[in-house]
Formats: structure tokens, C-alpha cells, sequence
């Protein structure tokens, strides 16, 4: 297993070898950026709780709370994973069902 680089938030952590090194919830593959598009897109702490049962209040919060501390560097990997900047970046198109697929 990859060494976990820990961050100056108690429950966030940083893994090579996981999601591409980008800001995890400790001990998941749960990326901060994930969290913080569902608060975006006006979920509550408690409906994310319900989906993600195996964390905690405080990680889901501590996810937050790293945001707000790392709000450029969050929205990049947002806008980054976005579709249409992957379809553009690799010259894809999004299919009718919302599949990338090449170009014809």
C-alpha cells in the first residue's frame, strides 16, 4: 500500500497510487472533490451520510473544511473530471446515453 501523506486536515490524506494523488478521505478512495460536487449540487451532509454509510459526520466535514482551504485546487480537479473538459481534452463526444466515445 502506498504511504498516506497526511494533510493539515485530520481525516484528509494524500495516496500516489490513489486517485491520482489527489485529496482522499483517510483510508478510502473517496476524493474530496466527490463531496464537495454533491454539497455543489445542494445535497446535505446527511443525504451524502446515507449514500457513503461507512463515514463519518466529521470526515464528511473535514472533506468541507479542506475545501474552503483549498478552494483553487478543488474546483480544478471539479472542472477537470467534467465531461465535456475530458471529451475535449481527448477528442471525444458524448454519445445519446452519456457515454465518451471517439470521434467518427
Amino acid at each position: 500500500m502506498e504511504q498516506a501523506l497526511k494533510t493539515e486536515h485530520p481525516h484528509i490524506e494524500r495516496r500516489a497510487g490513489v486517485c491520482g494523488g489527489s485529496a482522499v478521505i483517510e483510508g478510502t478512495r473517496i476524493p474530496v472533490r466527490l463531496i464537495v460536487g454533491f454539497i455543489k449540487d445542494g445535497l446535505s451532509v446527511d443525504e451524502i451520510l446515507k449514500s457513503y454509510t461507512d463515514l463519518t459526520p466529521a470526515q464528511v466535514h473535514d472533506a468541507i473544511s479542506y475545501y474552503y482551504d483549498h478552494q483553487e485546487e478543488i474546483d480544478r480537479e471539479l472542472a477537470e473530471s467534467d465531461p465535456a473538459f475530458v471529451a475535449e481534452k481527448y477528442g471525444l463526444v458524448l454519445d445519446s446515453r452519456g457515454f465518451l466515445v471517439p470521434r467518427k
